[in-house]
Formats: C-alpha cells, structure tokens, sequence
C-alpha cells in the first residue's frame, strides 16, 4: 500500500524574499578595504622622502620637516586599526547578512576609505577650525557608523550568535567614543595651544564604560529590590 507525502520542495524564489547571504565575503572585503587604506596612509611620508632626496636633503632634514606629517599618519593609523579591531569584534560571529547590513557596512568602509585625504591635511595644510572639523568628523561619523551596525545586529539575532548583553555594551562603549571624540573636537578649536592632544582622551573609553555599566547595573538591581536576607556589602557575581 503506496502512502503519498507532501512534496518537500523549496518554492521557487520569486525574487521578494530577503536576501541573507554569507557573510565570509563581507568579512573578507571589510579587510582588504581597511588594508588598503592603513597602507594609503604612508603614501604622503613616501612622497616626501623622495622630493626631499632629490633636493638633497638628509634624514634628519627630513623628520625635522615632516615631523607633523609623520604624527599624523601614526595618530591616524592607530584609530584605523583600533576600528577594524572593533568592526573584527562586531562580525566574529556574523552567519548571514541583509542588504541593509551590507550598506552599513559599505557605509562604515566609506569612512574608513576617506580617512587618509584629513589625514594628508594634516601633514601638509596649515591647522585652523576647519580641519580640526575634517578630521576629528570624520571619526565620529566612524563611532556612529560602528553604533549604528551594532544596533542593528543587536535587532536582527538572526543573523549572528553574539549574545545581546555584548552588543549593548559595545553600543555603550561606540556612545562613548562619539561623546569623547566631541569633545576632544570642542577643546581642539576653543584651546588653540592643546590642538589634536585633546585626541587622547579616547583613553578614557574603556574607564568610562566600566564607570557608566556598573551605574547601569546598580539601577537595575535597585530597581528590581534586593533578595531578602541579602546584604548591602555582597559582591556582584562577577566579583566587582
């Protein structure tokens, strides 16, 4: 006796469904995208050395005239890497993608990509307003980018095995930068003397994050009410 079963096969696409593919190809591009441009990067200091050579200039002529240049180039290489770092972070557990994925991404690249033309500003213009605004804009459209994709993760979990409570504190620590790299922009152009130093008060990043969740996590557990019988002095589970 002969039993029919329900046919098994995938309907055909009819070119509405969402498009989710690998995100091997994704990674791999952000990465030679990022590649490219940390190498970008050198390209004005390679330059000069050889105009300075065929004027025959020596190598302490050269850093004691482009010593600027070459602080931004090292300045700009660091942020570089400490976002792809971020963006390696982000995508470490990213399956699949979505067309709006992949232009956030292409988005973020497109900040990445545009870095080394502020950066050779630096070098070779004189500092006033308006490229301290170049500059230091451009990295904070970088942080919202970087936020912006983590939201977006953090709302599709399809897509990815990160778990939520990292993409949130991610999205706090991108918060974070943006905030500090406003105000390294703010006392930049309001100090004249201090200038780009005010870019190292990214090293608070890590303090501030570690400040503002344990102040999350307080409230949430004064806000939920204390076991009973538990005391005030008990350690939290992770041992802070």
């Amino acid at each position: 006796m002969s039993t029919s079963h329900p046919s098994t096969a995938p309907a055909p696409d009819d070119g509405r469904a969402p498009v989710r593919a690998s995100a091997e190809r994704l990674k791999a591009f952000t990465d030679a995208v990022v590649a490219i441009a940390m190498t970008v990067l050198v390209l004005p200091l390679m330059e000069s050395v050889t105009d300075l050579g065929g004027e025959g200039g020596g190598v302490a002529e050269w850093f004691d005239r482009h010593g600027g240049q070459l602080m931004s180039f090292t300045l700009s290489f660091v942020l570089i890497a400490m976002f792809w770092l971020t963006n390696h972070r982000v995508f470490a557990r990213l399956e699949r993608t979505t067309p709006a994925l992949l232009w956030l991404s292409v988005a973020w690249m497109f900040t990445i990509v545009w870095l080394p033309v502020p950066t050779a500003m630096l070098g070779s213009m004189e500092e006033d307003d308006a490229q301290k605004a170049v500059y230091v804009g451009s990295l904070i459209v970088t942080s919202l980018v970087s936020l912006a994709i983590r939201w977006y993760l953090l709302r599709h979990p399809g897509l990815h095995g990160e778990s939520p409570v990292r993409l949130r504190r991610g999205i706090l620590a991108d918060a974070i930068s943006v905030v500090l790299f406003s105000l390294a922009l703010l006392i930049s152009i309001t100090v004249p003397v201090i200038g780009y130093w005010a870019m190292f008060l990214l090293v608070l990043v890590s303090p501030l994050h570690a400040l503002v969740s344990r102040l999350f996590e307080r409230g949430e557990r004064g806000g939920r009410g204390a076991p009973e019988g538990a005391g005030t002095a008990r350690p939290d589970a992770d041992g802070e």
